[in-house]
Formats: structure tokens, C-alpha cells, sequence
């Protein structure tokens, strides 16, 4: 089995104190090129950069790069984008 590419993003908080867990919602900051199907086809993400998205607050998992931390989760994960 392939694995499905995911979206990242930094997760927004209302307090730089807030535990990790509790953030529901962030800035998408890198996509992958699509979900692979069954029969070998990419089906394109509705997700991209620079999306503000609303997660559940256990979605996806915590990363850190360079000094900056991310959450990597499935485009299934995100409940939400919010439009500005």
C-alpha cells in the first residue's frame, strides 16, 4: 500500500503557553501532489497552501524541522477551511 501524501501546516494557537493538543486550527504551509487511488490515479487535494484550516484536536502528528514545529495530518482530518 502507497501512503496518502498530507498537508502540513503550522498550527495556530490562542496561547503560545496552550498545550500542544489543545490547537484546533492553523496555516497550511505545504501540500502533497494528491491521494493515490485504488486503481493507480492521483486525485488532486482540495487543500493549499496558504489555507486556514480547523482540525480535531488529536488530528494529525507533531513534527519539528529546523527548529519549527508542524502538524502533518491527512486531508480527511481537516473539518474546515476558513475563508478570509
Amino acid at each position: 500500500s502507497v501512503p496518502t501524501p498530507r498537508p502540513a501546516c503550522r498550527a495556530a494557537s490562542s496561547s503560545p503557553t496552550a498545550p500542544p493538543r489543545s490547537r484546533s486550527g492553523g496555516k497550511v504551509v505545504a501540500v502533497g501532489k494528491g491521494k493515490i487511488l485504488e486503481n493507480g490515479n492521483v486525485r488532486a487535494l482540495d487543500i493549499k497552501v496558504g489555507d486556514h484550516i480547523l482540525f480535531g484536536k488529536y488530528s494529525g502528528t507533531e513534527v519539528k524541522v529546523d527548529g519549527e514545529e508542524y502538524l502533518v495530518m491527512r486531508e480527511e482530518d481537516v473539518m474546515a477551511v476558513i475563508e478570509k
